[in-house]
């Protein structure tokens, strides 16, 4: 086995010593009111926030790595901060998704977190602090501080993969004033967490934090249930004069029951069982163990020059197993109605290790003000996979009937038993994917009114995989060019009109390096190409309003060849669409989020998975949002939120229809003194019957009924 990440790690202690060694002279003054900003000592930013808690957040660090205000990016993207976390006690990535436009959230086989954005579905395009987080679980949201959903292809930045957009999650780091936070909820289901958030300012130069939850979770969905306990403690600190370090440890641990929905019947979802479980109690149940490290360098040399270095390593073991509907409702011989269930085991290893380290300059040439960024990232990552398939016979039966088993329709619904075991589909693999990349970014302002962003990115991706129940080994190395261009107009300050072009692209082993075989080995990577025009406008500080429109076409996409068992890269995909997004604050009084999409996604051209004029599936024509928060007073305020989804297909076989649904929420929030509050979170409050999201044409999501979420906070 090679051993990149020697140099890699001896590369790096070169560029920490010369942070230190360069450091000298006096530590930056901390705001001292907590009320009024806060200093968040990270590694790759330094930024004084605003406190008002609005929902608008007006700049980022992760489209540009240079820390931008939104209205300067010329790409369409939806913040979520810790404050509408709160307001609507969201639990997990889905909760948040509702309320950005062009983005839905996927079923994930009942055991990770899966999206679509812009027609193209992922279970990898996930980043914590701009770094790859693509093993599969569910991420919690107790240790954060914004969400962040990036649009359009966004290789330039975050690499491979990100065709359709990206999800960052942003962490809580220390602040300069010590404080102690606590949250306690249950909901009408039965489930309940606690929470802590523990910061110490340990000097004027370093502060400690520690955020953790414990979660026992329950649903509307027979037998489900989550334990979930995860903490993340962090540290930063100025070493010297304009340098600075964060370091973070995170642990998480989630045991839950793999939950895989209910089937269809005369290509809608089955009606009546919302709450039956279509599995095996027992059988059914996923867990997940993640450990994760990350040690962070800024060393801001003058005012045009700084530089930034990154690593984090990651230790995650997986596993679940689960039985599922794998055919519609159908009449049996008997003239009972009836399913046909499947079964089978996953477990999944994963070491990652990565290095990034980027230097931003500022100079101008004549008219023009220029932000230069260069910038490289190494990563080594380690897989092993096995998966057994269960079988419903009572022998060492290897063949695809075994692997089948046909179950009359009822509620409780009865599974035989099953033995999970090597045969027919198994599979045993260790990959390695070593990615070595290197870019450069120019944002130049030119006079008041013209600003223009460009930049390429070289990455080579080097994937090897051995097949460990054959022995045979496959490997590909790609060399792609990643660029990102757009022009953004302002007429005035506060508005931008802007275009722009990029492109990605995903290796044919797909998201989690699942597979390679001799013909993958020879084809090129996918490709995705997004053109862009958009529109931002800050109406005041506190509320902007935004919109774009796309074209994104997926090409290089597998499809059968012209000799049978063949295949060529001749499939495309075309998403379009139309995004309209609001956040921030009316007045002092009323804060808002939400927005509208027009989208369709259609296969052009026949691929492996569909012949063109297929729809993609799980892309709503039409998406509606809007959350609103009133403080009647500084003790009362009310929450209230819609959510429509128009009608989609479940899966690429355009079989099964979702029907369109509204959704109507709403909130109560108390404060019982200047140290507690309480909050009453109503959700579906009129009770509509609905199916959010599938995994495909049978393994379709029912939506909770009316409930409640009952949260008390503390903070001295």
């Amino acid at each position: 086995m090679r051993k990149p990440a020697d140099a890699a790690i001896a590369a790096l202690t070169g560029i920490i010593s010369a942070f230190v060694s360069g450091a000298a002279g006096g530590q930056p003054e901390i705001p001292q009111s907590a009320d009024e900003a806060r200093l968040l000592l990270v590694a790759d930013r330094i930024i004084v926030e605003d406190r008002r808690g609005d929902y608008g957040i007006q700049s980022t660090n992760s489209a540009t790595k240079t820390g931008t205000p939104l209205i300067d990016i010329p790409q369409s993207l939806s913040v979520i901060g810790a404050d509408l976390i709160a307001d609507q006690s969201s639990r997990s990535i889905g909760d948040l998704v509702r309320y950005a436009p062009g983005v839905t959230m996927g079923q994930g086989e009942g055991h990770r977190d899966q999206i679509t954005i812009r027609g193209n579905n992922s279970t990898a395009d996930f980043f914590t602090d701009s770094v790859r987080d693509d093993i599969q679980y569910y991420r919690p949201l107790y240790n954060i501080e914004r969400v962040e959903i990036l649009k359009g292809p966004n290789a330039m930045i975050f690499g491979r993969g990100g065709g359709g957009g990206v999800v960052n999650r942003v962490l809580k780091r220390p602040e300069a004033k010590g404080f102690a936070a606590g949250t306690a909820a249950v909901d009408s289901f039965g489930g309940w967490l606690g929470a802590a958030d523990l910061n110490a300012a340990l000097s004027d130069a370093a502060g400690a934090r520690l955020n953790a939850v414990y979660e026992q979770g329950r649903n509307h969905r027979d037998f489900f249930e989550l334990e979930r306990y995860a903490a993340n403690p962090t540290f930063s600190a100025d070493l010297a004069a304009d340098t600075w370090l964060g370091l973070s440890y995170e642990y998480d641990r989630d045991r839950r029951v793999v939950d895989r929905g209910a089937p269809s019947q005369n290509g809608e979802p089955l009606e009546g069982f919302d709450n039956a479980f279509f599995g095996a109690r027992g059988v059914n149940l996923a867990g997940f163990e993640g450990h994760s490290a990350s040690i962070d360098l800024k060393r801001e040399f003058s005012e045009r020059l700084t530089a930034k270095a990154k690593i984090v390593y990651g230790n995650f073991d997986k596993f679940y197993r689960n039985a599922f509907p794998a055919t519609a409702v159908s009449v049996g011989a008997g003239g009972a109605e009836e399913v046909g269930v499947e079964a089978y085991f996953d477990a999944t290893e994963r070491r990652n290790f990565f290095v990034q380290g980027d230097v931003i300059g500022k100079f101008a040439t004549g008219p023009a003000a220029h932000t230069i960024l260069v910038g490289g990232e190494f990563g080594d990552q380690r897989t092993r996979n096995r998966r057994l398939n269960g079988f419903f016979d009572s022998g060492a039966v290897t063949t695809l009937a075994g692997r089948r088993t046909v179950v009359p329709l009822a509620d409780p619904f009865f599974v035989p038993p099953i033995t999970f075991q090597p045969g027919t589909g198994a599979r045993a693999a260790r990959s390695e994917a070593d990615v070595l990349s290197a870019y450069i970014q120019d944002q130049a302002e030119i006079g008041r009114h013209l600003e223009l962003i460009a930049g390429l990115r070289f990455d080579r991706f080097d994937l090897q995989i051995a097949d460990l129940l054959t022995g045979v080994e496959f490997a590909r190395e790609d060399e792609v060019l990643s660029p990102r261009i757009g022009a953004i107009f302002k007429p005035i300050p506060d508005a931008s009109i802007y275009a722009s072009f990029s492109r990605s692209f995903l290796p044919q082993s797909g998201d989690q390096f699942a597979s390679l075989d001799v013909t993958l080995a020879a084809l090129e990577p996918e490709r995705f190409e997004n053109l862009e025009v958009g529109a931002k406008w800050d109406i005041s500080k506190r509320l902007s309003v935004t919109a774009a429109v796309y074209r994104l076409d997926r090409s290089n996409t597998r499809a059968p060849g012209p000799a049978a068992g063949t295949i060529v890269l001749t499939g495309e995909q075309r998403s379009r669409g139309l995004e309209i997004g609001v956040a921030g604050a009316l007045t002092d009084r009323w804060k808002v989020i939400g927005g509208y999409t027009l989208q369709e996604a259609e296969i052009m051209e026949t691929t492996s998975a569909a012949p063109a004029g297929r729809d993609v599936a799980q892309v709503p024509r039409h998406l509606f949002s809007l959350w609103n928060r009133y403080d009647v007073n500084d003790r009362l305020a009310f929450g209230a939120g819609v959510q429509h989804q128009s009608d989609s297909f479940a899966s690429i076989s355009n079989a099964v229809v979702l029907p369109s649904f509204t959704r109507v929420d709403a909130a109560v929030y108390l404060r019982l003194s200047d140290r507690v509050e309480a909050q009453v979170n109503v959700n579906n409050i009129l009770d509509a019957d609905y199916f959010p999201t599938a995994h495909n044409d049978n393994n379709i999501a029912t939506g909770a009924p009316l409930s409640a979420v009952f949260t008390l906070k503390a903070r001295i």
